[in-house]
């Protein structure tokens, strides 16, 4: 879900770089980028229903153009398109999957083929200390991949990531901290070793989706490739779980106050969703949801936040019926049943 007067820039960090094993050549920074540069994609969201625009970065897996992202990189997109670094062509994307809560994503780009790939090492093998290389589409600029470089700081790090263009936090563990200058732009690229080898997928930075707390030097943070790729081989496979979702999303149709800013308005904690807008035509308005109505069900499970409700409408799909319930400005408790339709990704 949107939160109200979105912005939705995405944010996209680093590469790194893990020693190498000791038959393994260290290569230089020009030699690393010239090796991962043509497997990589930059990616564009247009979020029809904020009327706003997203910028960011993809690794390619297969030839056939499936690319690793992560989830912020698409959330609220209503299309999607990858410039694929390799061959220079522009491709219309769909989402196969996602999990939120790792935020990572899985997407398809449409006719393509014969597309050069990235190279995936071992993050298990990652160390403190290692020399780190970020590339990716900062500032959303496209051309030349953008190049930063440092080490890794932290091993096993956990943040709280807060997306501003959908007003929630997200709880995120395991992850690789590096101290490479990456900006808003590089989220959903690579973490390259020494060998030229990707050892993780950078998803908060110090802007755009941001990170509260941890130590100063450290200015970004990955998601070890093997946690990726295991997440992206389940996508794949098709096997929807409580994180992972498969295919479209459905479509409620509100925006909701991020959680902090509906206690400046004066709602408890854990009180629910507080609508900041309803979108005309959508299932919230044809039910009669109204801007200042607090969501605190679906289907009769209590929704205490815009993430819970976030995470409950995420397991349906358009088509699905869902049960909201809801309390109006005026105090009034009130439910129906909506049917959702196809909306934006993430």
């Amino acid at each position: 879900m949107g939160v109200a007067a979105v912005v939705a820039v995405a944010a996209f960090w680093g590469v790194q770089n893990s020693g190498a094993i000791s038959r393994t050549p260290v290569l230089t920074t020009s030699q690393i980028v010239a090796k991962v540069d043509a497997g990589l994609v930059d990616v564009y969201s247009t979020m029809g229903y904020q009327g706003a625009e997203g910028a960011g970065t993809g690794m390619v897996l297969t030839s056939s153009g499936v690319v690793l992202t992560n989830n912020h990189v698409i959330e609220g997109a209503t299309s999607l398109r990858a410039v694929d670094i390799g061959n220079g062509r522009t491709y219309r994307a769909k989402v196969i999957g996602y999990d939120r809560s790792h935020d990572v994503a899985v997407i398809k780009l449409q006719n393509a083929s014969g597309l050069q790939t990235v190279t995936l090492g071992n993050s298990a093998s990652v160390q403190i200390g290692q020399k780190v290389v970020a590339i990716g589409n900062a500032g959303g600029k496209g051309g030349t991949p953008s190049v930063v470089t440092g080490h890794v700081i932290r091993l096993n790090a956990a943040i709280t990531a807060t997306d501003s263009s959908a007003g929630t936090s997200e709880h995120l563990h395991g992850l690789i901290g590096h101290n490479a200058p990456i900006q808003p732009g590089d989220s959903g690229g690579p973490l390259v070793n020494t060998a030229g080898q990707v050892v993780g997928i950078d998803t908060a930075a110090s802007g755009g989706f941001q990170f509260q707390g941890g130590q100063s030097q450290t200015q970004a943070f990955a998601i070890p490739i093997n946690t990726a790729m295991n997440i992206a081989r389940q996508i794949r496979s098709g096997t929807a779980t409580a994180t992972v979702h498969i295919g479209a999303t459905g479509f409620l149709g509100v925006g909701v106050l991020s959680a902090s800013q509906a206690r400046s308005y004066g709602l408890p904690a854990h009180s629910g969703a507080v609508v900041a807008g309803v979108f005309g035509g959508s299932p919230a308005s044809r039910a009669g949801l109204a801007r200042g109505d607090v969501i605190d069900s679906v289907n009769g499970h209590a929704v205490t936040s815009p993430l819970d409700l976030q995470k409950a409408l995420e397991q349906h799909h358009p088509g699905d019926q869902v049960t909201i319930g809801w309390t109006t400005q005026g105090g009034q408790s009130r439910s129906a049943t909506v049917v959702l339709e196809k909306g934006p990704a993430g």
